[in-house]
């Protein structure tokens, strides 16, 4: 490479999700892709996608040209898996390496699980150091969640065939032994994914839970450079959206935001609202596959929920601005909330689940309430609700961590230091 460690980068991000319709991966990666190019890095978006078709499109979001490279993948279980993974990842590996020498890149951060081995492939054959971020648990988890078994609290303790038929039960339904003939296609594909990782000049991990479990699961990564480095967050643009808008509602309210899934605790949500004896509506801005299952249960308890069904952003930072209480069931081991982020940005107060990476953003009666169990989560809920001076303190300690370890440009600014440590590295081999 010819540019000094003072010019500009040229920044190739491969990413599974990007606004302007996505989830929080996606708009960590736009938040990151945003503060590079604010601090004069030259910023190139690819995505990769499986569709009924093949075509390299073009969209455009907030003057990022992001290149959507669709493969086909027909709509057959386990055989789409295939198509999304090892068919994708050799003809998407192809496409970045071309691109990588039209736009003479300097250094390729990949985003996830179908963006990430092809981009680490094609950044080590084209001879440029390649950044991989991890925002969830696809490396060590064929399901990404460490989940075995919805009813216990415990985590998957590794993807052994054993584990894999227990897993594969609750998700597969009744057809679960037809599934089972899989489980050696799922655990190559698992290895195949940790080896790739491995060739990487450095993986990112955006939690100290998603690091440790990357060393303590992985034992492909034990060579590999894993710095820690959180998922970045526009504080400023995030408070301006809901500068002086009105509350939603005109009487108090507890909220909930996000997916409604095993995963995200959302059943627990009755028992939680019943055990705070909760005296104003619980809000649910979000939808997913325990919508039906949770709305029964509703009718069936004496607690006032009102679904929102997904609002567009900045509607759903306004209900999280004003609400009285943001809970956070999660039951899986979050990598790191982009849903606490912003609550925290916000000031709102904060009853969560301890798991995986919430305690990074959650410091227990510093800038927000931890439990173990749904009987102190309505505890810590109930107290929030009826202690203003407690939700204050709270809320405003929670403000000001986020301001110092999760803003854009403070964590745009150490990875920017990571790439150019990377460059200067390969530049003394």
């Amino acid at each position: 490479m010819s540019e000094t460690l003072s010019d500009p980068l040229r920044v190739l991000i491969s990413t599974d999700a990007f606004p302007p319709v996505c989830g929080g991966s996606g708009w960590s990666t736009y938040e990151l892709a945003r503060a590079l190019r604010a601090t004069g890095h030259h910023v190139l978006v690819t995505r990769p996608r499986v569709d009924r078709s093949s075509s390299v499109d073009v969209e455009v979001y907030d003057g990022f040209q992001v290149l959507d490279y669709q493969a086909y993948s027909p709509d057959i279980p386990y055989v789409r898996n295939y198509f999304k993974s090892e068919r994708l990842s050799r003809r998407y590996g192809h496409f970045l390496r071309a691109l990588i020498r039209a736009e003479r890149v300097s250094v390729v951060h990949a985003q996830h699980r179908l963006s990430g081995p092809p981009s680490i492939a094609a950044a080590n054959a084209e001879g440029i150091p390649v950044v991989c971020t991890v925002r969830d648990y696809w490396p060590i988890c064929y399901w990404s969640d460490l989940i075995h078994d919805y009813k216990v609290t415990t985590l998957c303790p590794g993807c052994s065939t054993g584990m894999m038929t227990q897993c594969v039960r609750p998700r597969a339904g009744l057809a679960w032994p037809l599934a089972l003939p899989m489980i050696p296609y799922m655990k190559a594909n698992l290895s195949m994914k940790r080896r790739a990782l491995s060739q990487t000049s450095a993986v990112i991990a955006v939690s100290t839970s998603m690091a440790d479990n990357l060393r303590e699961r992985a034992p492909e990564l034990r060579a590999t450079r894993i710095e820690q480095i959180p998922n970045p967050i526009n504080v400023e643009a995030v408070r301006k959206a809901t500068m002086g808008s009105a509350s939603p509602l005109k009487s108090p309210y507890a909220l909930y935001v996000g997916k409604l899934a095993t995963n995200k605790g959302s059943l627990k949500l009755i028992s939680v609202l019943e055990q705070a004896k909760l005296d104003r509506p619980l809000v649910i801005v979000g939808d997913g596959p325990d919508r039906p299952l949770l709305e029964n249960l509703a009718k069936r308890s004496n607690c006032d929920i009102r679904f929102m069904g997904w609002l567009p952003r900045v509607e759903a930072l306004c209900w999280m601005r004003h609400a009285s209480v943001l809970i956070f069931p999660s039951h899986g081991p979050e990598s790191l909330s982009r849903v606490l982020l912003e609550a925290a940005a916000l000031g709102t107060p904060i009853a969560a689940m301890d798991t995986g990476g919430t305690r990074d953003i959650i410091t227990d009666e510093e800038t927000g309430l931890l439990s173990n169990d749904v009987d102190k989560l309505g505890n810590d809920v109930n107290r929030l609700i009826n202690d203003a001076e407690l939700r204050q303190r709270l809320g405003q300690a929670a403000k000001e961590h986020v301001e110092e370890i999760f803003d854009a440009e403070i964590v745009a600014g150490r990875v920017v230091k990571l790439y150019r440590d990377l460059i200067e590295s390969a530049a003394l081999r």
